[in-house]
């Protein structure tokens, strides 16, 4: 099976008082082992709840999701929570790290929470901030690091369990233009090391670093196209 995502005409209705807010309308797409989509779209087009759908942090209301093999449309949320630490990595605008704790700390958390050994889980975390530039700050808390470094942080605690897919919300959001670029120099690293990343932008010249753009507006997609003109860093 090629298609590490599947979702078959997902709907998503909140109600907010006595309306009715459809949030998605039937979206159906499929994401390939291996691709780097970014999905785009205006305020209220409906990517943040799609998003939410793709990383098991909600559920839809109708339709299927299939996340590599498995469907979990409609799981309770133990069992969602465990195959969400599994298969996918996240990566937040607000890095999202314990302060308390050092920059190896926070990459280990999923693999406590997965039961890993503590030995493994120190050589594994030392691994993935190596990966992502950082070997010489692994004891540094996220309040003695740059934007930049703690994103980076980030990034290698969501690659930690060596995840079906890497979903990053707005993960440039908080930096400025320099950092940025760095941090899409290393997710283009990482997608040619073979990881399927989604990234979710309402930034363009982010969004061009992907090699297909899925475009939203309300609550449905708009355009699903290849990115012919991926920038180059």
């Amino acid at each position: 099976m090629n298609n590490v995502i599947e979702i078959e005409n997902i709907q998503k209705i909140y109600q907010v008082g006595t309306q009715e807010v459809r949030a998605l309308r039937g979206v159906t797409t499929q994401i390939k082992r291996g691709d780097y989509v970014a999905i785009m779209g205006p305020s209220g087009s409906g990517k943040s709840t799609l998003m939410n759908i793709i990383g098991g942090l909600d559920t839809p209301t109708a339709g299927r999701y299939v996340l590599n093999g498995t469907d979990v449309s409609h799981l309770h949320d133990d069992r969602l929570a465990e195959i969400r630490n599994k298969e996918i990595g996240f990566v937040f605008q607000t890095f999202n790290l314990l302060h308390q704790y050092t920059a190896l700390e926070n990459v280990i958390l999923p693999l406590v929470y997965a039961g890993v050994p503590k030995q493994e889980r120190i050589q594994r975390g030392k691994e993935a901030l190596e990966k992502v530039g950082l070997a010489n700050r692994m004891e540094h808390k996220p309040n003695e690091l740059s934007g930049g470094q703690r994103q980076r942080v980030a990034v290698a605690r969501a690659l930690i369990n060596n995840p079906s897919i890497i979903l990053a919300d707005e993960p440039t959001g908080n930096l400025d233009t320099k950092t940025s670029i760095d941090i899409m120099r290393l997710f283009a690293k990482i997608h040619a090391a073979g990881n399927t990343i989604i990234l979710v932008t309402h930034e363009e010249d982010i969004a061009l670093h992907a090699h297909r753009i899925v475009r939203l507006r309300d609550g449905e997609i708009e355009r699903d196209e290849r990115n012919e003109h991926v920038s180059q860093l």
